[in-house]
């Protein structure tokens, strides 16, 4: 195929903003933030958990504390009644027995309110482990929050730097002859460089050295028609550099 140097310049430039394009939709797909925010997500998961399990030792202290609150209570409640009883017993052994009773109450409240002051010292303890974790949970939230505010303006400036490439390319492409950027595409679908400078004897696409045979029948393709690498089939555009 026929193409000026011109042109085949040109096709430098094309595969150059093809590249660009490539990075920035890479970008815009999974900008360098997008690692971190799944640490952060795996993170926070593993607080929340944490947090739960705290809240749950938590909240069972707490009925702990309110079912001995409550055992201290009927406990006085009867010691206070037995008391009474006492000072109004007609009998001795009605008397005896109710001493017995307020002795029995007066030991149980004692154990009680040992365990009261137990349980409470624990539950202060599990409500500091709750505010320390609560606090962890909130500074990984807003690092999560910040770090995606920043992964969505890298991927927006993506998509405007895409725009502005792809409006380049266009406006290069249609500078060109249609059969020449064609054949261009077909190479660019494949998935390989389609053009790239020939230089010091390797090809700028795949970056092959090429054999002395290849290097001859380069040689023989006229400076205006279409090369190929033998390697990788991307267009060898050849100039002054090239040492041919």
């Amino acid at each position: 195929m026929k193409a000026s140097l011109a042109d085949q310049r040109l096709l430098l430039d094309l595969a150059d903003l093809d590249r660009r394009l490539r990075q920035a939709e890479a970008a815009r797909r999974n900008p360098p933030q997008a690692a971190r925010v799944q640490e952060l997500v795996a993170q926070r998961n593993a607080q929340s958990h944490e947090l739960a399990v705290r809240v749950s030792a938590r909240d069972a202290l707490k009925a702990d504390l309110a079912r001995i609150e409550s055992d201290v209570a009927l406990a006085e409640q009867r010691r206070t009644r037995d008391r009474d009883r006492l000072g109004g017993s007609a009998s001795a052994k009605d008397a005896q027995a109710l001493e017995r009773e307020i002795e029995a109450l007066t030991k149980r409240l004692s154990s009680l309110e040992d365990g009261q002051l137990e349980i409470m010292e624990r539950l202060e303890a599990a409500e500091g482990a709750v505010v320390e974790q609560e606090a962890l949970l909130a500074a990984t939230t807003a690092d999560g929050q910040r770090v995606s505010a920043e992964g969505r303006a890298q991927a927006e400036t993506a998509v405007r730097e895409i725009d502005a490439l792809t409006r380049d390319r266009t406006s290069i492409a249609g500078r060109l002859p249609a059969a020449l950027t064609t054949a261009y595409d077909r190479l660019a679908e494949r998935g390989v460089i389609a053009a790239a400078l020939f230089a010091r004897g390797a090809c700028g696409g795949c970056h092959v050295m090429l054999a002395p045979s290849d290097l001859q029948a380069l040689r023989a393709v006229p400076a205006d028609e279409i090369a190929n690498c033998p390697e990788c089939g991307c267009i060898l555009v050849r100039t002054e550099e090239s040492g041919l």
